[in-house]
């Protein structure tokens, strides 16, 4: 099994980017800890993260994978078109976010791409990525 892990905006600064809120990890440290437990679980993970909206679309719409787990970072609370690349994706699809967005801002506490995934895993921080890795494999199998 092979599972795609997406990150989108801003998300390449972790560990700078208000740590008190994402964390102190980089996202290479995170992807790190993922790689560790894939291998664990005898599956394979790849990773992408963009900026740019459109390459991640990108991404989605090419994916061979068995399941995405994506971060869509400030692409959540917006992108109709990044929502419906995820509903276009044949097989498995979990939101993650490393904040709790239900306990942020007003405008975060709504996600547009939700809709389009199995699943949703929000407030855990790096864990988060585990712990839908985790579920993925599970369902999947």
């Amino acid at each position: 099994m092979r599972f795609l892990f997406i990150n989108g905006p801003n998300l390449d600064i972790l560990g700078r980017r208000e740590p008190e809120i994402y964390g102190s990890e980089s996202l290479e440290e995170i992807n790190s800890g993922i790689r560790e437990t894939a291998g664990e679980l005898g599956v394979e993970a790849e990773f992408f993260q963009s900026n740019h909206e459109g390459a991640i679309i990108d991404r989605i719409n090419t994916a061979q994978e068995d399941g995405i787990i994506i971060n869509p970072a400030g692409l959540t609370h917006t992108s109709v078109a990044l929502k419906d690349s995820l509903e276009a994706f044949n097989g498995y699809v979990c939101e993650v976010h490393l904040s709790n967005i239900f306990a942020r801002e007003e405008f975060r506490k709504s996600s547009v791409t939700a809709s389009a995934a199995d699943g949703v895993i929000s407030g855990f921080g790096s864990r988060g990525y585990v712990m839908a890795l985790e579920a993925a494999v599970s369902e999947v199998a």
